[in-house]
């Protein structure tokens, strides 16, 4: 049977809870979802630039009303939990981020990130007691709801080249904790003393770390503490990298060779046969 959206809530929250860590890669389309469901994945996660680049914009570069649409189908895709990448909330101020916090909700997530991350090149933070208020207006959201939702607060301050970027990462997160954050993050770590460092600050709060290349193992990750590791848009720029060699290979040598690294028609079919059969329910199911 098709789990219920609560169930799905219940499962998720019980992931962070441990012993151990786990990995929740990130799809890009519904295709892709469906192909890491049968992988024996406990959760997923949603991209938002590999859900971009999919729609032919930038990273940050989609509208509010479309990033619910694809986390709605990501969702409905799928019978495991699904943690939404919600950007900065496409909100502007705490009472927007509750707002679309609150639209988030409704779309059947199992738990979503909200980042201090701006957009504008000029000035590419929320202030520090702006982005706190931002979480307790996300956090407010999820409590409103009733639900049992997991709120991932990220700091984007080593990502996005922030001056200080680990030690306002740190400042960021703890502050991020005591506002109501589930599950802290902080993207751009490169080392395994500034991952002991954000697992220190977060205490008993999980922590997700997303994996690069070259990165981190998962056996690295969990011996230094981390609960949650995800792979951002990484799939996705993999598909990409792969298309892209075989596009240009045509356009410029008129060779086909590229086509001999595809994946089985039959294998994709029989996979996407299956869960068609299988998916009999409605997109989101109610509690």
């Amino acid at each position: 049977m098709t789990p219920t959206v609560a169930q799905k809530r219940a499962r998720f929250a019980e992931l962070h809870k441990g012993p151990g860590c786990f990995v929740i890669p990130n799809p890009w389309d519904v295709g892709s979802t469906i192909y890491l469901g049968s992988l024996g994945f406990k959760a997923l996660a949603t991209t938002s630039a590999g859900m971009a680049f999919a729609a032919g914009r930038p990273d940050n570069g989609v509208t509010l009303a479309y990033a619910l649409r694809h986390i709605g189908e990501i969702v409905a895709s799928t019978s495991l939990p699904v943690n939404a990448d919600f950007e900065a909330a496409f909100a502007a101020t705490p009472d927007e981020v509750h707002e679309n916090s609150r639209l988030c909700i409704g779309m059947g997530i199992a738990g979503f990130s909200v980042e201090d991350y701006t957009g504008d090149p000029k000035a590419p933070f929320y202030g520090f007691a702006e982005s706190v208020d931002r979480i307790r207006a996300a956090r407010a959201a999820i409590d409103a709801s009733g639900e049992r939702v997991l709120l991932t607060a990220r700091s984007e301050t080593i990502w996005a080249g922030h001056p200080d970027g680990l030690q306002e990462a740190l400042r960021r997160l703890a502050a991020f904790a005591e506002a109501g954050a589930d599950v802290l993050f902080a993207p751009g770590l490169k080392t395994p003393d500034s991952v002991a460092e954000v697992v220190r600050v977060a205490g008993p709060l999980p922590v997700n770390v997303v994996v690069g290349a070259p990165g981190f193992t998962f056996r690295q990750l969990e011996d230094l503490g981390v609960r949650r590791i995800s792979t951002g848009a990484g799939l996705a720029r993999a598909a990409w990298g792969g298309f892209i060699r075989a596009a240009e290979q045509i356009a410029a040598e008129g060779r086909f060779d590229a086509f001999a690294d595809g994946a089985s028609s039959a294998r994709l079919n029989e996979l996407f046969r299956s869960h068609a059969i299988e998916d009999e329910t409605p997109a989101v199911t109610s509690r």
